[in-house]
């Protein structure tokens, strides 16, 4: 009897308060993805395919092909040894990750982190080599704005999967920068210079690192933050983020 009630309450509110796909905002069906998202729009979400640039993990155009590296890499080395990404910044998963950010929904780093699980597997990236999993620190200022830190949400979730240990709180953010998006590519090097640092640097000594962040546009902020875990001793970076 209970259980009918429970069942007869979920009905009439879903009658009232249907549920709606984040992005479209049309009535979900029963293909929709962790009735969150409907499925025309998770669909279309654009995902990075091969060849990719071997520093950014970019899908290259012909132009690139020759060098294997992408025109923005070629331009800035990153501090990093290679990123990933299984998704290009773009359409629907763009506005997925605004609302998991700045619309406090962060129940949606499950359902966000899948992509970057699959991918994994997809090509095989070899997630066994890596001692540690460090999620792209965010300033304190920023974190109180917040409340949360999206890239730890994600760290977590793929450490997760892959149990592989998360050290969120050695490499820090001690200096206050302003939001990357609102900034050229150029100063976004500057934006970040000298921004990360590392608590005990004798924890990372030898060790192979994923950073893991939610975007990449020009690989800036990853690169820093690369730099500082080298600095300490760390034996290879790799980044992981959901789009770039």
């Amino acid at each position: 009897m209970k259980k009918f009630i429970v069942n007869l309450i979920s009905g009439l509110r879903d009658i009232i308060y249907p549920k709606i796909c984040l992005i479209c905002r049309e009535k979900l069906d029963e293909k929709c993805v962790d009735e969150l998202v409907c499925f025309k729009c998770w669909a279309a979400i654009r995902k990075n395919t091969p060849p990719f640039c071997r520093c950014c993990g970019r899908s290259l155009n012909n132009r690139s092909l020759t060098e294997n590296i992408c025109c923005v890499c070629l331009k800035n080395p990153a501090h990093f040894d290679r990123a990933f990404a299984p998704c290009a910044y773009e359409g629907p998963i763009k506005d997925l990750i605004r609302e998991f950010k700045y619309n406090n929904k962060d129940y949606l780093a499950a359902t966000l982190s899948r992509l970057m699980s699959d991918f994994i597997r997809e090509y095989d990236i070899p997630v066994n080599l890596l001692d540690l999993i460090i999620p792209i620190p965010l300033h304190p200022a920023r974190l109180r704005e917040r409340e949360f830190n999206q890239a730890e949400l994600l760290a977590k979730s793929i450490a997760s999967s892959y149990k592989i240990m998360v050290s969120a709180d050695n490499l820090v953010r001690h200096r206050y920068t302003r939001n990357q998006a609102e900034l050229e590519s150029q100063d976004r090097l500057v934006n970040v210079k000298d921004s990360f640092a590392v608590k005990t640097p004798k924890l990372f000594k030898g060790k192979n690192i994923l950073l893991v962040d939610d975007v990449m546009t020009t690989g800036a902020t990853s690169s820093e933050a690369a730099l500082a875990l080298k600095n300490a001793g760390a034996n290879k970076v790799f980044v992981l983020t959901l789009a770039n």
